[in-house]
């Protein structure tokens, strides 16, 4: 069974939000990862880069199958995982841990409309 983190916000394409101040670190989910296989290739946005929510930023690609990640919030890239270039698998080995983008949101408020841990299990389990 997938590993589904209380405190944390999702969304329900599998990304997952942590709030610190005003920043938004966001990561893919456990569930996600292991749909997904060995990661093999992580494409991320540049900092500085403007994202929005709901829409795509970036991709894993695994020996299954290529997913987009899609922003849960809005706001600008302020840092990317940059261990991730080179050891993508490293989501594999704890999705929490290792974080794709921190993001400084220009809406904090659109974390309020993401998944809590409790309805993201319902909706993984379904």
């Amino acid at each position: 069974m997938s590993k589904v983190l209380e405190g944390l916000r999702y969304s329900e394409s599998h990304e997952w939000v942590k709030v610190e101040g005003g920043i938004a670190v966001v990561g893919v989910s456990d569930f996600a990862q292991a749909e997904m296989g060995d990661i093999t290739y992580v494409d991320l946005p540049e900092v500085d880069d403007e994202v929005a929510a709901g829409e795509e930023f970036g991709a894993l690609e695994s020996v299954k199958a290529s997913s987009e990640l899609y922003a849960p919030v809005s706001g600008k890239v302020v840092e990317v995982n940059a261990a991730l270039e080179d050891s993508p698998e490293l989501v594999n080995e704890d999705a929490y841990a290792n974080w794709l983008i921190k993001v400084e949101m220009s809406d904090p408020a659109e974390v309020d409309a993401l998944l809590d841990a409790a309805a993201y299990k319902a909706t993984i389990n379904e």
